[in-house]
């Protein structure tokens, strides 16, 4: 088995006199997305943050491409070619669509290449160029704050549940828009709701519950076994859709 890119090994996580993660333990394998399930209050999006380094471990190991960056800063880690969607989005809304890609590309002005990449997965960033973001729709600022994180090759890219409310049709243009992310070389980790999208793009998935990882494997197996779902997550995945 190869290394994974991200590794995490017995991780607890205080927020105040919380202790919302326990221990948890989980891999992303590289080149791959994986899937972060679990019900709500889990734990999930305090993982994602945990890694980015939002809010400190306060036990335990996590490691990016063999080096250890539990006790790192927010911007050292985001300079290891780490990116974060969170669920609020992050944009900003006074800015214009082309000013918020300027300020997500740290190496500078964002090449011409990968905005067309970006014009091709979401069409409506080069319609909006010159539009301010906040006259942008749901769907579009989610466009726009996937755009910010791919808008320079990231090694790994944290997402917080990319279609939450979004239209079906705008969620099926995220899929595709993943689907085809996920043939380059970016490992990326996601928490979802969707069935749907969990099992259209999901290579490997984890299943948190209660602030520790309870399941760990292939998603394909746990799309295709309707009793561990409803064990792992109180209902079938069916019925996350």
């Amino acid at each position: 088995m190869a290394e994974p890119l991200l590794a995490l090994a017995g991780v607890h996580t205080h927020i105040g006199q919380y202790h919302i993660l326990q221990g948890v333990d989980f891999a992303v394998p590289r080149g791959e997305l994986t899937m972060l399930l679990g019900r709500n209050g889990a734990g999930k999006t305090t993982a994602l943050r945990t890694i980015l380094g939002l809010w400190r471990a306060s036990a335990g190991s996590i490691r990016l491409d063999g080096a250890e960056i539990a006790n790192e800063d927010t911007p050292t880690i985001a300079g290891r070619s780490v990116a974060y969607v969170p669920e609020s989005m992050g944009i900003f809304a006074g800015l214009t669509v082309r000013e918020n890609l300027v300020l997500a590309a740290r190496a500078g002005p964002p090449a011409a290449e990968r905005l067309e990449t970006i014009f091709r997965f979401f069409p409506p960033m080069k319609k909006f160029w010159d539009l301010a973001a906040g006259n942008l729709s749901g769907g579009q600022k989610q466009m726009l704050s996937i755009s910010r994180a791919i808008v320079e090759p990231r090694k790994l890219i944290l997402i917080d549940e990319p279609t939450k409310g979004l239209a079906p049709a705008i969620i099926q243009n995220l899929i595709e828009a993943f689907a085809e992310l996920k043939r380059t070389d970016t490992t990326i980790l996601m928490v979802e709701q969707n069935f749907h999208a969990a099992r259209s793009l999901g290579d490997s998935v984890a299943v948190m519950d209660a602030g520790r990882i309870v399941h760990a494997g292939r998603m394909a197996e746990l799309a295709a076994d309707d009793a561990l779902q409803t064990k792992l997550l109180g209902l079938s995945l069916e019925a996350h859709q």
